[in-house]
Order: structure tokens, then sequence, then C-alpha cells
């Protein structure tokens, strides 16, 4: 931990101290006014004063004492970069995630690129029973998003107005210069509505108790509901740049296309300059070259990796930092690499890559890892019990009104058989061309997975995993879709749900021990390698292909 960072410790007690009346305790959140997850450098409040990057976590500091909060992701990371004058606190496994600001992104179909990542702009919305309003910094408004926005009855104000229109709204005399409110004593008498999840204090502040209506966003749940039907989205901040999108899996298959040319160039890459056996190959030992011109890391290869991506049609963006690990690495859960301190690539240990991108048609989210060299015994094991869980959720079929709170011993079950487990959630919603993170449903067993039940047209990841500290870390993650099951029989008239995934590209099936598969699962494995195939074949070229063709060859059970 750089001394720079206990300095600024020191400097804000000194500021709590001579504050009139002084301060006892400050909370410095991650998230910024809109509760987002991903935030803008202005707003990285907590990592300026802790040193902790990761995306999660609440610091607390007092005169004598400084505490920061994080989940089950982040344990080994903060553990490395707190200083000693800082006490790490548990909160158990990863919270529910939600960027709100996506809800106004949502409503008005709007996009921008005020947060790295996420293609949304800072703003607010007040929607009343007669008007519309998009507060907002009015220099990133276009004129076509003027006459967009004027269109739909969606008056724009500038962003800061916000604070004294809450106090109108309050007093029902928030006025529309678009709509008249038809009776102003029926606006004073109603209920507000807001989500304590997404409203700053700032804000909620200015309603008096008996008018707020405290509820979930009525945009949350369907927003999570993709109808995968064409849509234009109006850009904020750049030019704008209406677009065309049809089905979500289209994104998907252009994402799989170019994690796919990764892997076969870091195979390549990591034979010819490391002398590993290679992504098929367990032949022992490796013979790295002397004097290497340029050597690879886990940030140079990740860049390689956006490359690919950018190559893509309709390509925006990352969805999130890449989250490129080799060995040890591979077991912090949401590990960031940073050019100057970041590992170089070794064939004799175990790779994890969870990546994604933004695409005007879609935001992708994928994990896979491998294994250039000869992977222990044990780690095959590890794998294939979390291919196992994967598989298990894939394959699911439940009535309506399950939560993914009931789906996610799926995923565990197969790991709590050989005694591990891993401190995640199972899945998250994903975004459409929005935040990669959304919900208001995930799987996993926290008991607010139990709030949302899943919905046909809902889409989530399905991502089990296994970390053991100083040693590597597995993932496997594919986004699925929800969709309405194709039954036998209907018990109870609830309808029936299953998935289906959208995500392409081949699982290392070095890295798999089929003596602990089942028939069924051999099957799934093989019938998905051959839909990889057919389905991301046209993208490549004729040397991709080839190894695409080694990679999804059939696996059979061992005897």
């Amino acid at each position: 931990m750089a001394p720079a960072r206990d300095e600024h410790l020191d400097a804000i007690r000194a500021r709590m101290a001579a504050h009139s009346p002084p301060l006892h305790a400050l909370v410095v959140p991650s998230e910024d006014a809109h509760q987002s997850e991903y935030v803008s450098e202005q707003d990285k409040r907590r990592q300026f004063i802790s040193g902790f990057t990761g995306s999660a976590g609440l610091a607390l500091i007092t005169m004598k004492e400084a505490l920061l909060w994080t989940d089950g992701r982040y344990f080994l990371q903060a553990t490395q970069q707190l200083s000693d004058r800082w006490k790490l606190m548990h909160m158990g496994e990863d919270p529910p995630v939600e960027a709100w600001i996506a809800d106004v992104a949502w409503l008005y179909n709007i996009r921008g690129s005020d947060v790295d990542y996420s293609p949304v702009v800072h703003s607010y919305a007040i929607v009343t029973l007669h008007s519309a309003f998009f507060y907002v910094d009015k220099r990133k408004v276009t004129v076509e998003i003027q006459k967009y926005m004027s269109g739909n009855g969606i008056e724009i104000r500038e962003y800061e107005t916000v604070q004294s229109d809450a106090n109108l709204l309050a007093s029902g005399k928030l006025q529309s210069s678009v709509h008249v409110e038809k009776d102003m004593n029926e606006v004073e008498s109603s209920k507000i509505w807001i989500d304590s999840g997404s409203c700053c204090l700032a804000l909620y502040s200015k309603l008096s108790p008996h008018q707020v209506l405290v509820l979930q966003s009525p945009i949350a749940l369907p927003k999570a509901v993709k109808y995968f039907v064409s849509s234009i989205f109006l850009l904020c901040n750049n030019a704008v740049e209406p677009h065309r999108t049809g089905w979500i899996e289209e994104g998907d298959i252009r994402d799989g296309a170019a994690v796919v040319q990764y892997l076969a160039w870091l195979d390549n890459q990591m034979q010819e300059n490391y002398g590993a056996s290679g992504y098929f190959s367990e032949i022992k030992g490796s013979h790295k070259k002397e004097n290497l011109p340029t050597k690879l890391t886990e940030v140079s290869v990740s860049d390689k990796l956006e490359g690919f991506r950018a190559t893509k049609e309709n390509f925006k963006g990352l969805s999130f930092p890449t989250i490129s690990s080799v060995g040890p690495n591979a077991a912090i859960i949401h590990y960031n690499p940073e050019a100057s301190t970041c590992s170089e690539m070794d064939a004799d240990k175990i790779y994890l890559c969870d990546s994604g991108a933004q695409y005007l048609d879609g935001t992708t989210d994928i994990t896979r890892t491998v294994h250039f060299g000869r992977p222990s015994e044990h780690e095959k094991s590890c794998y294939t019990a979390v291919l196992k869980g994967h598989i298990a959720l894939d394959i699911a079929v439940f009535p309506n009104g399950t939560t993914g709170h009931a789906l996610d011993i799926l995923s565990r079950a197969p790991l709590w058989r050989e005694g591990l487990d891993y401190r995640h959630g199972t899945g998250h919603g994903i975004g459409s061309y929005l935040n990669v993170h959304e919900g208001p449903h995930l799987i996993s067993f926290r008991p607010s997975a139990r709030n949302v039940p899943l919905q046909a047209s809902m889409t989530v990841t399905d991502e089990p995993g296994y970390y053991e500290d100083g040693s590597f870390g597995i993932r496997l993650e594919n986004v699925l879709i929800c969709k309405e099951a194709n039954a036998k029989f209907n018990f109870g008239d609830k309808g029936y749900l299953a998935f289906e995934h959208i995500t392409w590209a081949p699982y290392q099936t070095k890295l798999i021990d089929t003596k602990l598969l089942t028939p069924v699962e051999i099957d799934w494995v093989n019938t998905y390698h051959s839909d990889c195939r057919k389905i991301l074949e046209p993208h490549l070229n004729e040397q991709e292909k080839q190894w695409l063709m080694k990679a999804t060859e059939p696996i059979a059970a061992s005897s």
C-alpha cells in the first residue's frame, strides 16, 4: 500500500476533527448519487481513500479505526490492497447489484458514455400521471434527441434542477411546460413512488414520509424481460447514432467468434514463445524462450481479446474490466490486473478469463478457464465439478413462480459432493446494450434471490466456480435466456420454464475428467460443441475454423 493512501486517511481525520461540530464517523460508499455499480473516475471516493479497487464495498472512518466491508468476491483482493491501518469486515456472499441509472436509460430509450463500461448518462427522471421530466446536462443533448423527447412529451431540464423540482413535486406544484396537471389537489395528495435502492438521500429527504410509497422500481421488472424486438437507441454525449437492433443472440454470436479467435491466437503464442504443450496436448513441461521481445502478460493478452472484439459489427466497448488471471490470481474472484503489477502468462498454470462487451444489439458476459500445459488431476476434478454444476443449471426445468434462490443449489450440488463451494452468486441478469449486471432477479443463495421469480424472456448468467487461495481459480459462464419449456405434462396448470444458452465458445476438453460425467452430461457437451461449430464457423477464417474443429471434437466416457 502506497504511503499516500495513509496520508489521505490522516487528512480526512483532520478535516473531521476541524468540522463544526466535530464528526465522529464518516461513511464512504462505493456508489455515486445514482447508486451505480460502475462509477466515473470523479466518484471513486472509496477507492481513493482506501486503495481497494473492487467494485463493491463500504468504508467507515472514525478517529481511531478505518473499516472496510466487502463481499466474498473480494476478500483476498482487499487483504492484498489494504494497509495495516485498515480492518477488513466480511459481508458474506456478493450483494445483489443493479445500476439504477440504467432505469432512466431504459425508460427513455437513450444511451450515453458517462460511465466506463456502461452506456448510460448521468440523469434523473420524474414521471407523474400526465408529465415526464428528464434531468440531464443539456450540453449532452443533440438536436435529434431534443426532437425525440419533445415528440414523446418528455420535458428536458438541467441536471441540477431535480433538487428544486423534488420540492415542487412534494408540494404538488411541479408544472410541465409540455403538459398541464389536471388536478393539482389530486397531485398534492398522491403518493410518490420511490425505490430506496435508486433514490439518493438528498432527494428522499425532500419528501414527507406520509407521501412516500417505498417499493421496487416499476421499471426494474419490465427492463429485465427482453422482448427481442427491433428498437432504436438515441445516444447522449456522442453524435446521435440511431441503430436498429435485432435479436440479442446476434451480439453473443459475434462475441463468441472473438473469444475463439483469441483462444486460438493465445494457444499459438503460448506454444511458440513459452514452449507450452498447448490447448490440446497434455505433455508435461514448458520451455520459455530466452529474451522474449515482448512477454505476454495478463494485461497484454486481454488487450488482444479487446482487439478481436473491436473488429466486430456494432462493437461499442467492453462491458466490464476484463478479469484476465493466471494461477493464484485466478483465485481472486474479481481480480483486476494492472499493467505495472500484473503477472506474466505461465504455461504450467491455469488461466481464467472473464470478459464481456457492449454491442448495439446486446451486452455479453463470458468466462472460460483453460490450461496450456498439463493440468493436475485435482485441477481436472475441480474443473469437472464446476462444469457439472454449469450443465445442471442449463438443463433445469421448473414451474412458473420459481426463484433463483431455489435453483442455486443445482449448480452447487456437484461441488458440495466433493466438499467444495464458491463465495459468489451463480447468476445475475444482464442488460441489452445496458449494464452487464442487472436485476431484479438473480440466482443465488442470498435471501434477496427469493424476491423475484424468473420469467420467460429474462436473461441470466450461469457461472459456478471454485477457487483455491494461492493456487488457482475456475469459473465457467454462459448467458441464458429463460423460455417456456416443452414439458410433457403441466401439473397444476402452472406452466414450466427452461433455459436456452446464447453464449458460444468451447470448453477445454483436456480439463474434463470424463469419468466423472454422466451420459447426459457427455451428450450435453458434445451437442453444445457441435452447435458451437455450426454457429461460429461463418465468422472465422480457415485457420481459426480448423482450431475450432479440434476444440469441439466429441468426447467419450472413459473406461
